[in-house]
């Protein structure tokens, strides 16, 4: 009895240290926000828990979003013995460990265990091979939760042998009803408290915390606890929360970019297809969020220089000197003040007629190459001035553009009826198009 006792007293004394993102993490699946595309009325997880029989799974998604708090409700919610550890802070010989009582236990009573392992890419290769064949057996149901693709950072065998949610980040309104609760939650939150949040405060954390529902919980937790009042606050004082205060309890987002990982690529992916889009003001959103990450500017020219001849090519031919001009620059001066440069020729091109018609030529003449259509240079066009060349017929009979009118001759140059180049009708393209009209109407 005094065991349980002094237990409740830790607990009660843990409880009162506790942030209020842990505080209020759900505890049954119906407290739960955010994730309805897989956790909504008759979505596949939901079902799988409603009827106990859950897989292995991992759950994928930026901070914030309920990886974490949804592992908890599924600790609350199943039959089976749930385990739990951070891959931060566990070795090998833990995992083993949670291994082995795993197997222990089936053997005794036939339960199965449910592992769930929090920040799973942080175990390299080899660590995650541990969990493999107890996986693939059926001896645990592994959770595993990641804030990085799991298909760059996690085993393809264990990828192949999960069941994968990607979390989002919460809406507007979810966050909202996030904070509301903790607000009007007498055990967890602050519903002791006599609070007045204005709708203008409510507005800009629903927006500033990007669907983050720690960050949402943490600015409310700061703004309370920096005006000096407690959960046990019951005096008939309000505390006011505007606008000016949610502002100064809500820091600024560290962005999630390591140069190498999943967001690094989404955003390089964003930012070339808002230049191929034709979007200016897109453009220099993601080339800011670059910027600001610390990529190497040098790496995002030559980005650009790819796009120029790849996506715009002749529809507008000085895109590529502007390419190459604002590599050069980058190189010379570096940043900050490159980042100028690097707007201006993200501009640029965003507003750049578009054509891949020189890249369509290229490719197609490569795969004809590669797939063994090799052509024979036509006689008239080798080399015919080394020795003994014109006793093979060697340049015989060719002529130069120069000798016909307009400076185009009848002659054959391929030796096929092949067309690897189609201009687009935007751009400087249609003038070449118009040319290439006119030289096939002189032979």
């Amino acid at each position: 009895m005094s065991t349980d006792l002094w237990a409740n007293r830790r607990r009660e004394h843990l409880g009162a240290v506790e942030p209020l993102a842990v505080r209020m993490r759900p505890v049954r699946l119906d407290q739960f926000v955010g994730q309805q595309h897989f956790l909504g009325p008759g979505k596949l997880l939901r079902r799988m828990l409603e009827a106990d029989q859950l897989t292995s799974v991992i759950f994928y998604g930026p901070p914030g979003c309920g990886k974490t708090s949804l592992a908890e409700v599924i600790a609350n919610h199943t039959n089976r013995r749930f385990e739990r550890a951070n891959a931060a802070s566990v070795g090998v010989r833990d995992v083993r460990e949670v291994l082995d009582r795993a197997r222990e236990n089936l053997e005794m009573d036939g339960k199965q265990a449910i592992f769930f392992l929090d920040e799973i890419h942080r175990f390299n290769r080899a660590q995650q091979d541990i969990l493999l064949g107890d996986v693939e057996r059926g001896v645990i149901t592994l959770i595993g939760a990641t804030t990085e693709n799991p298909f760059f950072a996690i085993n393809s065998p264990l990828v192949s042998r999960s069941a994968i949610f990607q979390f989002e980040p919460l809406s507007e309104a979810e966050i909202k009803e996030v904070i509301n609760t903790a607000m009007t939650d007498e055990d967890r939150g602050y519903g002791r408290c006599k609070i007045k949040l204005s709708a203008d405060a409510l507005d800009h954390w629903a927006t500033a915390c990007d669907g983050d529902a720690r960050r949402a919980l943490s600015a409310l937790e700061i703004a309370i606890l920096s005006s000096g009042s407690t959960t046990e606050n019951e005096s008939s004082t309000p505390i006011m929360i505007n606008r000016s205060v949610a502002e100064q309890s809500i820091q600024r987002k560290a962005l999630v970019y390591d140069g190498s990982g999943d967001e690094h690529y989404d955003v390089v992916s964003a930012f070339i297809k808002s230049m191929r889009g034709s979007d200016p003001n897109a453009s220099v959103y993601w080339l800011a969020r670059m910027l600001d990450a610390g990529e190497d500017p040098r790496f995002i020219a030559r980005r650009i220089a790819i796009l120029a001849s790849e996506d715009i090519g002749n529809a507008d031919p000085p895109a590529l000197s502007v390419a190459a001009a604002t590599y050069e620059i980058v190189e010379r001066i570096g940043m900050p003040e490159c980042q100028l440069t690097l707007s201006q020729a993200a501009i640029y091109m965003a507003t750049a007629p578009k054509s891949n018609a020189s890249a369509q030529a290229i490719w197609m003449a490569m795969k004809d190459v590669r797939e063994g259509r090799t052509l024979p240079v036509p006689k008239h066009l080798r080399d015919g001035h080394y020795p003994g060349a014109k006793q093979l017929g060697h340049a015989e009979g060719y002529r130069s553009s120069h000798q016909g009118q307009g400076g185009v001759v009848d002659q054959e140059y391929l030796g096929v009826d092949k067309c690897y180049y189609v201009p687009s009708p935007r751009g400087y393209e249609r003038k070449i198009e118009e040319y290439l009209r006119w030289v096939a109407q002189q032979k």
